[in-house]
């Protein structure tokens, strides 16, 4: 089975050295990851990366160490503010899923993270190597400056531009920050929230028009595949910038227990707006059982939602997405939701999601909540 490195902490480089010192005394291998190559001293934001079989000793030393134990639970102890993620990646299509969330933010009372995550060479440093072997060269470190100074202008670039829309007041005026990591985009997204916990990820894309093999599409495939937080796809397109301004989510149904539970996901994240809710389930063939379980959601919301303007449609059709297309097209839908359960990798590569496969066919913004 693979040892994977996972991170123990993030510290100042001074402190990172410290830690590395102490573990590897007690005979476990520290691998130190986002050193400043040109003035590691500074660097800031170091991680402590360790083998996972290693996690449990490390903690007990940790634990045993009054230096180390104390400055862990001081960062432990800092509230967590509620926030939206969003990752970019400086193109015009991201910038759409800024403008969207910065006006989700103003209603969520939340503060927005810009993160945005390049791949290097030095994205080897991630797997363990042998004593006698080099994971890179020099000219690898230089690249990696190179690139990683060129994302820094980006996003400096991009604050500027967002600072700008807020002062026209073309954006609300919500707290903001960013984050530049190094790592495998899809990965180090995923790493984030589980290690913040975002109310949400917004993510753009290019809409129907994309291939898979696009960076940003097959990123926000990978992230909605794989995030245990609920993701907003943002299309390029997408005629509206606040949730505010839309009046009709249909949320794709199987009528079974799990997609209950999801709607009520589904609720948090879009509540207090003036919308209506199309259930919309899409069935081979006809079917007795649908009607029954129709009638019984109908009865369940009824109860649980008194206030809820809904609406229920069953489309007999062999062919999904084509149906789904179809739906929005007619009832004039501006978000689809439907949940998306947990798969394994052979389920994910083999038998694509429905909503992996309605991001490349559709213009129309999806909302996808893990089951």
């Amino acid at each position: 089975m693979e040892d994977r490195l996972v991170t123990l902490a993030i510290y100042t480089f001074e402190k990172a050295q410290i830690l590395k010192t102490i573990l590897e005394n007690e005979g476990i291998k520290v691998y130190i990851h986002n050193v400043n190559l040109i003035q590691p001293v500074i660097s800031s934001g170091v991680r402590v990366r360790i083998k996972e079989s290693d996690l449990p000793k490390a903690l007990r030393i940790i634990e045993s160490s009054h230096w180390l134990k104390e400055d862990m639970e001081s960062e432990k102890e800092l509230p967590k503010e509620k926030f939206i993620l969003v990752p970019v990646d400086f193109s015009d299509y991201s910038k759409k899923a800024c403008y969207f969330a910065f006006n989700y933010a103003e209603f969520l009372k939340a503060k927005v993270v810009l993160l945005h995550t390049f791949f290097t060479p030095l994205s080897a440093a991630a797997i363990p190597f042998g004593d006698s072997i080099t994971p890179y060269q020099v000219e690898d470190e230089n690249l990696f400056v190179h690139i990683n100074e060129k994302a820094k202008k980006e996003m400096q670039d991009l604050v500027k531009h967002l600072k700008e829309k807020i002062a026209s007041q073309e954006l609300p005026d919500v707290s903001f920050s960013t984050f530049i990591e190094e790592g495998v985009p899809e990965e180090e997204i995923i790493r984030y929230t589980k290690m913040e916990n975002p109310e949400l990820i917004i993510m753009g894309t290019r809409g129907k028009d994309q291939k898979d093999v696009d960076l940003i599409g097959s990123v926000t495939a990978e992230v909605i595949e794989m995030s245990r937080v609920p993701v907003f796809a943002i299309p390029e397109n997408t005629p509206f910038s606040s949730i505010k301004d839309v009046k009709k989510i249909a949320f794709a149904t199987n009528f079974d227990q799990k997609d209950l539970m999801m709607f009520d996901t589904l609720i948090k994240v879009i509540h207090n707006f003036d919308y209506e809710i199309l259930f919309v389930h899409v069935s081979p063939k006809e079917d007795a059982w649908n009607e029954i379980r129709l009638a019984g959601i109908k009865e369940y919301f009824k109860k649980q939602y008194p206030a809820l303007n809904a609406s229920y449609h069953v489309i007999d059709s062999a062919d999904t997405l084509i149906a789904l297309d179809n739906f929005i097209k007619k009832e004039h839908v501006e978000i689809l939701a439907l949940s998306n359960h947990k798969r394994n990798i052979f389920a994910r590569l083999f038998n694509p999601s429905i909503a992996r496969r309605m991001l490349f066919h559709s213009d129309t913004p999806l909302l996808v909540l893990k089951g």
